[in-house]
Order: C-alpha cells, then structure tokens, then sequence
C-alpha cells in the first residue's frame, strides 16, 4: 500500500513540490515524504534521545543539531501516537502559573554566536515549518513575569527557528497563536532581515477550530522570502488567512535576490521563548510529534503529499 501511495505522490510532487532546485539523494527518516527528505534540515520525532543523556533530543535530518528538552528532561517524551507509526511525543507546559521562575517544559537550542548546524537558513531564499500538535489548553496561560495576577500572555508559542541576532525571542520563521487586534489566531510570522520589521500572515479561521482541544492536527507555515509571500496549512489543506502589516515590510520590492540576512541562526525554540531558559513567555501545554525545518518554502501539493504520506 505505501509503494503504491509513494509512487502516486510522486507524480504529484514532479509537478511542483518545491521553489528549490532538486538536491541528490533521498535518504532521512521514514516520516518524511523521499521527495522532500533533500531539503530536510532538522527533524525531531521524539523517539531518539541522545545517547548519554536522555534529555537531548537527536535530529534525524542533515544538520544533526540536537535539541534540550528544557527542565522536564526524559520525562517529556511521552506515549502519543500523532500518526500512523509515530511512537512517543513532546509534551511541552506550564508548570507553575503563579510565580515567576523558569520551570516551564520547552525546548530547543541556543548560542549567542549562532547555531553552526543550522547555517542552511542563512542566506536562504525559503523555509518551511510543519509538526504535528495536540492543545491541551484554552487559551494564553497567565503571565509570570508581570506583576498583575490577572495578566496572561499574548501568544502560545509552538514552534519556530530564531533570527541571527534573537534574544531567544525574535525568528525567522514561527508557527504560533498570537494576540492579532484583539483576536487569537494561528500565525505564520517572519523577518527576512535580522533586527528588521517582520510580517505575520493570520489565518482567518477560528483558532480552536483549527487546533481542536486534544485532538492532533498537521501544521505547516511556508515562508518563502523571495517574493515575500507565506502561507499556512492545517492536515494538508490550504488555511484561508490575511497578511497583518501593509506595504514591504520585507524589503523585497526591486531587484533581489532576496534571501535571508547572512547570518546563521541562534536555534530553535519550541512551546515557548528563550531555549536559554532565561525568561518564560508564551508557554504551551500541548504535545507536539515529527517537528520538521526545511531549507524550501513547500508548495501546496508537497504540503500535501507529506500529510497524506503518513496518514
């Protein structure tokens, strides 16, 4: 049955999976449609602790950049079966929704010099960032930074890659549920050019439509920087949405072409800011399985041939 729905999707790949020119060979896990696997810069199934501490997480793309499960360690993983052949998944939460620290579940990767292992996303004309996600949650989790008690956060963060200057907060490339004009709604937010004006596409839908409370869901966001256009997608479907800031907030107007800053990335975060663990905002208490960073901004078609692949 597989051989049959690969060759298929295939086919529907050939015409037009990808902005990027085709790369040699197709090795990478299994999870992982063979025509995209080329463009497969990190992936994080949470089945593959680092060997010698249970608390990294391995990547089975190219880069090999291995990721922390912040403060929750090995007790993170946790048996969810997001898809057909999955096994274990992240379980990212706020731990205490009463008094400042830095104890949330979160993870990701950091250095202030850049993440050498991520350099694909330097320079890079396209990324792509898609996960499976499972909300166990009803809305932004209180603020313990602030002094009011009342206050809760604007967002939820889920999972993105940083900028080349980020504080562990700025990206280049973030799926999240963010405050838009009063309204929560999953965003695809980018920065093309390090410490410059990002843009935000919204999706129109209700947020918890969308991410329906304990049910997993396929999520993707595509950047793509040369024409400064993104779009997202929910199980393989194009997601109706609206861009939130007017004019070129990218700079890409006039002859490019037109790529990221040079610059490599300072990581990745994943269900909050700061992989550092320096700050807590924007918890998430959800699970999240086959987190997955492309060096190409997708088609529809490829978005949706990898989420029939695995279905």
């Amino acid at each position: 049955m597989r051989t049959k729905v690969a060759l298929a999707l295939a086919a529907v790949l050939a015409a037009g999976a990808s902005a990027a020119p085709a790369r040699a060979g197709t090795s990478g896990p299994s999870g992982i449609h063979p025509s995209l696997r080329p463009y497969l810069v990190a992936y994080y199934d949470f089945d593959h602790p680092q060997r010698g501490d249970v608390a990294l997480e391995r990547d089975l793309g190219r880069s090999g950049t291995e990721i922390e499960l912040v403060n929750g360690g090995a007790a993170m993983r946790v048996p969810d079966r997001a898809y057909p052949g999955s096994g274990r998944a992240l379980q990212t939460r706020q731990v205490d929704p009463v008094n400042a620290g830095n104890n949330d579940w979160k993870a990701g990767i950091y250095s202030a010099s850049g993440v050498r292992t991520l350099r694909a996303f330097n320079a890079a004309s396209g990324i792509t960032v898609m996960g499976w996600f499972k909300r166990q949650m009803d809305g932004p989790l209180p603020n313990t930074v602030t002094a009011d008690p009342a206050d809760a956060y604007n967002a939820i963060g889920l999972t993105g890659v940083l900028t080349g200057d980020s504080d562990g907060h700025a990206v280049r490339a973030l799926l999240e549920l963010i405050d838009v004009n009063g309204t929560l709604r999953l965003v695809a937010l980018g920065r093309r050019i390090d410490g410059g004006a990002s843009q935000t596409f919204a999706a129109t839908e209700d947020w918890r439509t969308l991410l329906p409370r304990d049910r997993w869901v396929h999520i993707a966001a595509t950047f793509d920087f040369s024409t400064g256009t993104m779009a997202l997608y929910r199980n393989g479907a194009p997601v109706d949405g609206f861009y939130t800031v007017a004019g070129d907030p990218w700079q890409v107007a006039g002859p490019g072409p037109h790529v990221t800053s040079a610059t490599d990335p300072r990581g990745i975060k994943i269900g909050g800011s700061f992989p550092q663990n320096t700050v807590e905002r924007n918890p998430c208490t959800c699970r999240m399985d086959a987190l997955t960073f492309l060096d190409t901004s997708l088609s529809a078609r490829a978005v949706a041939a990898q989420y029939a692949y695995v279905r």
